[in-house]
């Protein structure tokens, strides 16, 4: 780091090393079981602050003035608190009981599935990351989201290709184009950019991960066979918000991510940048890059308007540009010569546009209109050979939303259109598709334990037809304690020729798709979980979630070599069958956390001899982790087992165990923070070579483990407005 950095680094901390801020911290308990509660309100309305309490019924409020203030607590189905607290507090973490009543109260929006329910009262299962969890995983992981995501039970993040840094994510097994995800409900990612969507997103301008893993077409269209991964950001609030993190690692890279935002009246904004260099890394010493040379840089600014009380409208764009040379290290440093010839050279830039329109007509009826136009561009080069085009994507949706106390609809149409133009081949793999649907959803209170939810959608493509996608989920609320989803669904694929086979072969001799002799791969699945959470003592909380599942896919894409040399995509004779559970156990106990996490996979290929278990999927995997958290201290550890994998030539990997440790100490004007990344420095190297003979035309395996080793990173975390009440 240079003295101009030092120096800008030590203006901001003397900047803004004053001013007292207070925080509020709150545990909410259901009065008659002592039961923790998901999804309560805590609001301060004289300064327009609020926070919702999360699995074991806590919350945080930051950036609260000296001097007393109204708070107003409350939860649908539960009497409301009004009080008044006066701040600075004695006592700064504050249980607060709530009590059953016959009225509802205040709805919290769910923004993965549409609706204006708590995640209790929703039959549709959803896995909540928020702002807390969040920021652990943005200091592990500066520069994209793959941490949050990989750290989820059931999930896995796939490295295609080791030059690049490609990821895909995998949900139960199934490869990462049968997932959707979507930002702020927006399906702006996959396709083209494919497994660079992941690595192309930061986290720090996210409040909120919603997931669901199954099929969720019904509610977002097609390509949502495996689930779907929602990602929201974060709006303006009347206080005003600046977070600068800068991030150094071991490796070579360094980031800069910084928000901003403000509300002021009828008007407000957000604004994010971030900033990725990364210089090739060989922690192998192989000569060949673990960790390509990365460049990457991204904007995005929105902007508010509030009319009236009732009405909102936003409009966004976002511009990424995105540089990644990987391979042999004397070809990146000094170019090609007779001996040193290969590099993996991907150039790509995004920028798109939303726009948001959402009136309320009353407390139970409202309108959201929404657009979104994507532009994405991809230079893709290897010797001898390059993949070049752009696609234009763009999104239109209309919803209404209406209901009363036992009922809630949802109405909508939308438009889906893709535009895929290859630049300088004569194979001829443009594509073009448009989709349009319409769709109804319903959740209905059967009673006070059971609400069903049902829906249907109905997707037409001018190149595959109609496409018919009901679903059915049932909630049962046994007791304050315990409570049972079971629900299912259709989903369905149009082909497309991004798939992870296509992605590390580069594009390159493969065929169109021959669309008179291909099928849409169609899905159905279904899945059942319990839920049972209880308060051993009154600060020891236990929670257990148990998930069954199967998917089945039928005409699934292949890419099969033809006589000639090319490849030509077909489908499947058969079915792909994904089936198996999910355990997740949760400890908290004052300021400790103990996750123990277990994942069962059956992906089997059963169009093939003997149904083999799909290759680059391990049946089980087993995660813990620990955290240590306080007003002043952040510690987290965290394990995770994976078990042995099939390769796509029928051999067994190792097995492995990779190690984390992460620890912050938070300041008044923000966090210092250091990340020891698989600090047993697990690499798939030690098992067997990423990189074949000869050097002048290598030939890369497979990726089944880490491949950069162990990653130490040093941080800082700069928030001038309002961070936690500390008095060093």
């Amino acid at each position: 780091m240079n003295k101009v950095s030092l120096l800008f680094i030590t203006f901001l901390l003397c900047s803004f090393g004053y001013g007292q801020d207070n925080s509020l911290r709150v545990t909410v308990l259901e009065k008659e079981s002592n039961e923790s509660i998901i999804g309560a309100t805590v609001y301060i309305e004289k300064l327009e602050k609020g926070a919702v309490s999360n699995i074991e019924g806590k919350l945080e409020i930051t950036g609260i003035p000296d001097g007393s203030f109204e708070i107003k607590i409350s939860f649908i189905g539960f009497e409301s608190i009004d009080t008044t607290l006066t701040f600075p507090l004695a006592d700064n973490n504050l249980i607060l009981h709530l009590s059953e009543s016959e009225n509802e109260l205040e709805e919290f929006t769910v923004n993965a599935t549409r609706s204006t329910r708590t995640i209790e009262n929703i039959p549709t299962r959803i896995e909540f990351i928020g702002g807390e969890e969040l920021g652990e995983k943005a200091v592990m992981n500066s520069a994209n989201i793959s941490m949050v995501l990989r750290e989820s039970t059931g999930i896995q993040m796939q490295q295609t290709s080791i030059n690049s840094g490609n990821t895909n994510i995998k949900i139960q097994g199934l490869d990462g184009r049968y997932t959707q995800l979507l930002k702020d409900g927006f399906p702006l990612y996959g396709g083209f950019s494919g497994g660079l969507s992941i690595m192309q997103i930061p986290p720090l301008d996210l409040k909120q991960f919603g997931i669901i893993k199954g099929s969720s077409s019904t509610l977002y269209g097609g390509g949502a066979i495996a689930g779907l991964v929602n990602m929201v950001s974060k709006t303006p609030e009347e206080e005003p918000a600046l977070d600068i993190m800068l991030t150094q690692t071991h490796a070579l890279g360094s980031t800069m991510n910084l928000f901003h935002s403000k509300r002021s009246g009828k008007f407000g904004y957000t604004l994010y940048a971030s900033g990725n260099y990364q210089k090739p890394y060989d922690p192998d010493s192989d000569g060949f890059s673990n960790l390509p040379l990365t460049k990457t840089i991204s904007f995005n600014p929105k902007l508010f308007y509030y009319p009236s009380d009732k009405t909102t409208f936003w409009f966004g764009v976002n511009g990424t540009y995105d540089d990644r040379t990987g391979g042999d290290l004397k070809v990146i440093d000094d170019g090609a010569n007779g001996i040193n010839q290969y590099t993996e050279k991907n150039v790509s830039r995004r920028g798109n546009t939303q726009a948001v329109y959402e009136t309320k007509f009353s407390d139970n009826r409202k309108l959201v209109v929404k657009n979104s136009i994507s532009y994405f561009e991809r230079n893709q080069e290897i010797p001898n050979f390059t993949f070049k085009g752009n696609q234009l994507n763009s999104f239109s949706e209309l919803t209404f939303h209406t209901g009363n106390d036992k009922s809630e609809w949802i109405i909508g149409a939308n438009l889906y259109t893709i535009n895929f133009d290859e630049i300088a081949d004569s194979l001829e793999r443009d594509s073009k598709e448009v989709v349009e649907g319409i769709f109804i959803n319903n959740i209905y209170d059967i009673s006070k334990k059971v609400a069903l939810e049902t829906g249907l959608r109905l997707d037409y493509s001018d190149n595959w037809g109609l496409f018919p996608l009901p679903k059915l989920s049932i909630l049962y609320k046994a007791t304050n304690k315990f409570t049972s989803r079971l629900g299912g669904g259709f989903g369905y694929k149009i082909p497309d020729i991004f798939t992870e086979e296509a992605e590390q072969l580069n594009y390159r001799n493969i065929l169109p798709l021959d669309k008179d002799n291909l099928n849409p791969e169609k899905s159905i699945g279904g899945n059942i979980d319990f839920n049972y959470k209880t308060s051993i003592t009154d600060e020891l909380f236990l929670t257990i979630n148990q998930l069954f599942y199967v998917t089945k896919i039928d005409d699934g894409l292949l890419l099969n070599s033809l006589n000639n040399g090319f490849l030509q995509f077909e489908n499947a004779d058969g079915e792909i069958l994904s089936k198996g559970a999910e355990t997740n156990i949760k400890f908290t106990y004052k300021d400790f956390r103990w996750i123990i996490n277990y994942a069962f996979i059956e992906a089997t290929l059963n169009y093939l001899p003997d149904n083999p278990q799909k290759p680059l999927t391990a049946k089980h995997n087993i995660g813990t982790v620990l955290m240590y958290e306080s007003e002043k201290w952040r510690v987290g550890y965290e394990a995770y087992y994976t078990g042995k994998q099939n390769l796509s030539n029928g051999k067994q990997t190792k097995e492995f165990i990779t190690t984390g440790l992460m620890i912050m100490r938070n300041f008044k004007w923000g966090s210092v923070f250091t990340n020891f990344e698989n600090f047993t420095d697990v690499r798939q190297s030690k098992f067997s070579p990423i990189v074949n003979q000869p050097i002048n035309a290598p030939t890369f395996p497979e990726i089944y483990a880490p491949t950069d080793g162990v990653i130490v990173s040093l941080g800082i975390l700069i928030k001038p407005f309002g961070n936690e009440d500390d008095d060093d």
